[in-house]
C-alpha cells in the first residue's frame, strides 16, 4: 500500500482558487467518518472510477483493486453492510487507505463520499506529441469547454432561450460557487462534481441538453434541416452550449461527455440509469456553428422596465442626445446596459445622478449585443429612494473611476 500525500488539490470554478485549509473546507487527504459512509455507496463509487473486484467472501465484503495493470499494489477490503462485528473497521481502513492512496480515483471516491455529487465527465481524444506528451493548450481548451458547458446547464434552470448573451450570468456563475472541477488527465479527461443539494438541477438540464443536442445534430445531418434545434431549447440547448462543444470538440478525433448520478441520491425522476455518454465528432462542427448562429439570430429582443444607477454619460457635444450606461437594479438579469436618450432625457438623467437617484427607463433589451443594450428607450423618470439607500448609492458611485468622467462630462454638458 502506498503512503505518500494526495496530489493537487481540486479547484473549484470560481475565477479564484478554494483555499482547501480555510475554515469549513473539505480536507481531501484526511478520510470522511466511517459511520457517515454507507458501504454499498463506496462500493458504487469505486465500481464507477474504475475499480476492479478481485473476490472477497461472497455477501460479506470485497477486495478492490484501482485500475490499471496489477492494481498499482493497493487494495482495498470493503464490507458489503454494516451486518457483520468487524464492519465498521474494515470501512474505517479501507477509507484510509483511500486517503493515503496516491492513485488519482481515490481522490475522486473521496471526494464524491464527503459531498454526494453528481459527476459530469469529459473525454476528448486529442492527438499526442511527444512521448504521448500533449501541448498545455489542450488542457486548457479541456477546462474552457467545461467551464462553457457548466455555465450554458446553470443558464438553462434559470429560463430557456436559444442564446442568453449578458442575461441570467450573474446568477448562473454564482449557482456553481460549490461545483469542483478535478485535475485534467493529460488534457483527455476532466471530471466536475455538482453537489446534489444545489446543483442536481444544473446535472439534470445538462443531460437532458447534451441528448437534445445529439439528437438535433443527427437530424440535420439526415436531412439538412435545422429545425429540431428549435425544439431543443426546451430541453436546455443553445448557443452557449452550441459554442462549449465546439471548444470541446475542435482539434481532437472526437469527444464524449456523461453525466452521473451520486449513488446516495439515486436516479432523478425522468433520468436513464445507466447513463450513456453522449459522443460528439469533428463532423458535428459544421452543424454545430450554424446552430449557433441561428440561435444568435432568432433570439428576439425583450421589452424590459429598468431601474438602474447612471454610471457614465456622454455625448459629442453641450445639447442634443447622448449616451448614458446605466448599472441595472431590476427589470433585466444583465448587469448593466447601453442606451441613446434624447436631450430632455439626458437630462433628467443626469440629475437624477447628481443626487443619488435611480431612474426607470422603458424599451426594448437588444439580443445583438448580448442583450447589453437597450433601443427605443423613453419614460425616462427618476426613482424615489430612502435616505440610506441614496447614500449608498452614492458612496457606491464615488468609489469607481467612472465617476470622474461623468462629472466633467455632465457639468460641461448643460
Amino acid at each position: 500500500m502506498t503512503h505518500r500525500p494526495v496530489g493537487e488539490p481540486l479547484w473549484s470554478v470560481r475565477p479564484r482558487p478554494v483555499d482547501m485549509g480555510a475554515p469549513g473546507a473539505v480536507a481531501w487527504n484526511r478520510p470522511p467518518d466511517p459511520a457517515e459512509v454507507d458501504p454499498a455507496v463506496l462500493s458504487a463509487l469505486l465500481r464507477r472510477h474504475g475499480w476492479q473486484r478481485r473476490g472477497g467472501a461472497a455477501g460479506r465484503y470485497g477486495r478492490w483493486t484501482p485500475p490499471g495493470p496489477g492494481g498499482g499494489g493497493t487494495s482495498l477490503l470493503v464490507p458489503e453492510s454494516r451486518a457483520f462485528p468487524d464492519s465498521d473497521d474494515l470501512l474505517g481502513e479501507a477509507l484510509l487507505a483511500l486517503s493515503r492512496s496516491g492513485v488519482p480515483s481515490a481522490r475522486e471516491v473521496l471526494v464524491s463520499l464527503a459531498v454526494p455529487s453528481d459527476e459530469i465527465r469529459w473525454w476528448r481524444d486529442a492527438p499526442t506529441g511527444p512521448a504521448g506528451a500533449v501541448p498545455w493548450t489542450v488542457e486548457e481548451q479541456l477546462r474552457t469547454a467545461a467551464r462553457q458547458m457548466l455555465l450554458a446547464g446553470a443558464l438553462a434552470t434559470r429560463a430557456r432561450a436559444g442564446y442568453y448573451g449578458a442575461r441570467y450570468r450573474r446568477t448562473a456563475v454564482a449557482s456553481l460557487e460549490n461545483v469542483l472541477v478535478g485535475s485534467a488527465a493529460e488534457g483527455r479527461r476532466l471530471t466536475a462534481f455538482v453537489p446534489v443539494g444545489s446543483g442536481r438541477p444544473l446535472a439534470v438540464r445538462l443531460h437532458h441538453a447534451l441528448y437534445a443536442a445529439r439528437e438535433a445534430i443527427d437530424y440535420q445531418r439526415a436531412t439538412g434541416r435545422m429545425d429540431a434545434f428549435d425544439g431543443a431549447v426546451q430541453a436546455g440547448v443553445s448557443r452557449e452550449l452550441t459554442e462549449s462543444l465546439i471548444t470541446l470538440v475542435r482539434g481532437t478525433e472526437g469527444a464524449r461527455v456523461a453525466v452521473e448520478w451520486a449513488p446516495a441520491a439515486g436516479v432523478p425522476e425522468g433520468c436513464a440509469a445507466p447513463v450513456e455518454a453522449v459522443e460528439f465528432s469533428p463532423g458535428d462542427l459544421p452543424v454545430l456553428r450554424e446552430a449557433g448562429a441561428r440561435y444568435l439570430r432568432e433570439e428576439p429582443s425583450v421589452p424590459v422596465r429598468i431601474t438602474g444607477v447612471v454610471v457614465r454619460m456622454r455625448r459629442s457635444g453641450p445639447r442634443g442626445e447622448g449616451s448614458v450606461r446605466l448599472r441595472v437594479i431590476a427589470g433585466a438579469e444583465v448587469p448593466h446596459v447601453r442606451l441613446t436618450l434624447d436631450e430632455e432625457s439626458y437630462r433628467i438623467a443626469g440629475h437624477a445622478h447628481l443626487v443619488g437617484m435611480p431612474v426607470r427607463v422603458l424599451g426594448r433589451l437588444e439580443s445583438r449585443g448580448g442583450f447589453r443594450r437597450l433601443t427605443d428607450a423613453s419614460e425616462v423618470v427618476p426613482v424615489q429612494v430612502d435616505e440610506a439607500e441614496r447614500d449608498r448609492l452614492m458612496k457606491s458611485l464615488q468609489e469607481t473611476a467612472e465617476i470622474t468622467a461623468f462629472f466633467e462630462e455632465a457639468c460641461g454638458g448643460d
